[in-house]
C-alpha cells in the first residue's frame, strides 16, 4: 500500500485539481523556497557581495525536481521548519566552491516569509483572474434582466418588487471590492530580510555597507517589494491577507447563499447549469458549485482568525506564532482560489426563470405591493383610512380566495383609480433600473 499524497485533496473537493491547488502545493512552496534562496545568492552578487558565478550555481541548483519533498518535510521535525533541512540540501547540490554563498547572511524565517509571499503572489494572481471572469458574467446577467421582476424578500419573506438585474448587479459590487482588495495586498506583498534578530548584521560581515540597498535587491529579484522593517513579528502582509481572502470568500459566498435558496426545489427561479447527482435519489441535481462556495464561506472567516491571532508574537522572533500561520494561510489561499473557479461556472452557467419570478410575483395576492398601495391611497383615503381598509383587505385575500385588486375595485371611492397599475409588481420596483445602470458604470 502506497503512502497518501497529502496534496490530493481527497476531502477537499472544493479546491481539488484547481489552479490554487496547483499554485500552493507542496512542490510549488518548494520551488519558492528555492527562488527565495536563488535571488539572495543573485541580489548579493548584484552587489558584489558574492561572485557572479555563485549566483549562476545556486540559481541552476534551485529546481524543485533535484529534491526529495518527503524527505525535506520528515526532516523539519528537527528543527521546526523546512528551510533549515533545505539549506543542507541546496548547499550539497551546489557544490563546494559556491556552496558557501547558500543562505549566506539570513534566518529560517527569512525565506520561509518570502517564500509565503511568492506563494500567496502567485496564488493571488490566478484569483484575480477568476474573480475578473466573475465580474464580467454577472455584469452581462444584470444587463440582460435589467427588468426582470422578481419578489424582494426580507427575514425570508415577500417584501416588496426587486429585479434580477438588481440582484446580479449587487453581486457583481460585492466581487468588485474583493477584487480591489486582492489587487491592494498582491501589489504591496513584500520579501522578508532581517537575519537572525532582524538587524541585518550577518551581512555587514560579508560587506553589506547598505542592507538598505541588499533588501531592494532581493526584492526586485522576486517581483515583491522591499519592506521598509524586517517584518518577523510585524505581520501586516499576513493580516493583510487574512482579511482580503476572508473578505473574497464572504463575497462569493453571498452569491451562493441567494442561489441556493432561489434554487430549492419550491422556489426554482435560478438553477446551476449542470448540477451534481446524488449516490441515492436519482432526480436529484444538486447545486455542488454553491455547495462549495458555500462551504470555503464558512470556513474562511476562522481560518482568518488564526491568522490575526498570530500578529500576537513575542521578542523579534517568535516561537509558535509564525509556526501557526502556515497551513491556515494555505488553507485560505486554497479555498478562496478554488471558490472562485467554482464561482465562474457557477455565473457563467447560471439559468434564469424569468417566468417563474414573474409568477412569484403573484404567490401573496397583491399584498406584494401594499407598501405603494399605503402612499397611493393615502391622498385619496386619507392615511388612517387607507391603513385600516388594507389592512383588512390583507386578510381577506386568503379568507375569501380573491386577489388584492379584485377586493379594492369594490370599494366605491376607488372606482376611479387605475387599480391594474397600482397593483402590478412589475410597476414597483423603485429605481432598481437606475441603480442597476449605476452599478454597471463601476469598471
Amino acid at each position: 500500500m502506497t503512502s497518501p499524497d497529502p496534496d490530493t485533496g481527497l476531502l477537499a473537493p472544493g479546491w481539488a485539481g484547481s489552479p490554487a491547488a496547483s499554485a500552493t502545493s507542496d512542490g510549488a512552496y518548494l520551488q519558492a523556497l528555492l527562488d527565495a534562496e536563488a535571488a539572495l545568492t543573485r541580489a548579493q552578487a548584484a552587489l558584489d557581495l558574492a561572485p557572479a558565478e555563485a549566483a549562476t550555481a545556486v540559481t541552476e541548483a534551485a529546481d524543485a525536481d533535484r529534491f526529495d519533498v518527503r524527505s525535506l518535510a520528515a526532516r523539519a521535525r528537527g528543527g521546526g521548519n523546512p528551510v533549515i533541512p533545505l539549506v543542507a540540501d541546496l548547499t550539497k547540490a551546489v557544490g563546494e566552491q559556491y556552496g558557501p554563498y547558500v543562505h549566506r547572511g539570513a534566518t529560517s524565517q527569512d525565506i520561509q516569509d518570502t517564500a509565503t509571499m511568492l506563494v500567496a503572489a502567485r496564488t493571488l494572481g490566478l484569483l484575480l483572474a477568476d474573480l475578473d471572469r466573475v465580474q464580467r458574467t454577472l455584469s452581462r446577467l444584470a444587463a440582460a434582466h435589467r427588468d426582470t421582476a422578481m419578489p424582494g424578500r426580507t427575514l425570508t419573506q415577500h417584501a416588496v418588487p426587486t429585479t434580477f438585474g438588481l440582484k446580479a448587479a449587487g453581486w457583481r459590487s460585492l466581487v468588485l471590492d474583493a477584487r480591489d482588495r486582492v489587487a491592494v495586498v498582491r501589489g504591496s506583498l513584500p520579501a522578508q530580510l532581517g537575519g537572525a534578530a532582524g538587524t541585518l548584521a550577518a551581512f555587514t560581515v560579508y560587506g553589506a555597507e547598505d542592507t538598505r540597498s541588499l533588501t531592494e535587491a532581493f526584492a526586485r529579484e522576486l517581483g515583491l517589494q522591499a519592506p521598509f522593517l524586517p517584518w518577523h513579528t510585524l505581520r501586516t502582509p499576513i493580516a493583510d491577507l487574512a482579511g482580503c481572502l476572508a473578505f473574497t470568500a464572504g463575497a462569493l459566498g453571498k452569491i451562493a447563499a441567494d442561489v441556493l435558496v432561489l434554487g430549492r426545489t419550491e422556489i426554482a427561479e435560478v438553477a446551476e447549469g449542470s448540477g451534481g447527482g446524488s449516490s441515492a435519489m436519482p432526480h436529484k441535481a444538486n447545486p455542488v458549485r454553491s455547495t462549495l462556495i458555500a462551504a470555503a464561506a464558512r470556513r474562511a472567516p476562522h481560518l482568518a482568525a488564526t491568522l490575526y491571532g498570530t500578529m500576537t508574537a513575542e521578542d523579534e522572533r517568535p516561537a509558535g506564532a509564525w509556526h501557526a500561520e502556515w497551513e491556515p494561510l494555505r488553507d485560505l489561499l486554497r479555498l478562496v482560489g478554488g471558490a472562485a473557479l467554482d464561482a465562474v461556472e457557477l455565473t457563467e452557467g447560471l439559468r434564469v426563470h424569468a417566468d417563474v419570478m414573474r409568477e412569484h410575483l403573484g404567490l401573496t395576492h397583491g399584498l406584494i405591493v401594499s407598501e405603494r398601495l399605503a402612499a397611493e391611497l393615502a391622498s385619496v383615503l386619507g392615511r388612517a383610512r387607507a391603513k385600516v381598509l388594507l389592512t383588512d383587505l390583507a386578510k381577506r385575500t386568503y379568507t375569501e380566495g380573491l386577489s388584492l385588486a379584485e377586493l379594492l375595485s369594490q370599494e366605491p371611492e376607488l372606482k376611479d383609480a387605475d387599480l391594474d397599475e397600482l397593483t402590478d409588481p412589475a410597476r414597483y420596483t423603485g429605481s432598481a433600473g437606475t441603480l442597476t445602470d449605476r452599478a454597471l458604470e463601476r469598471r
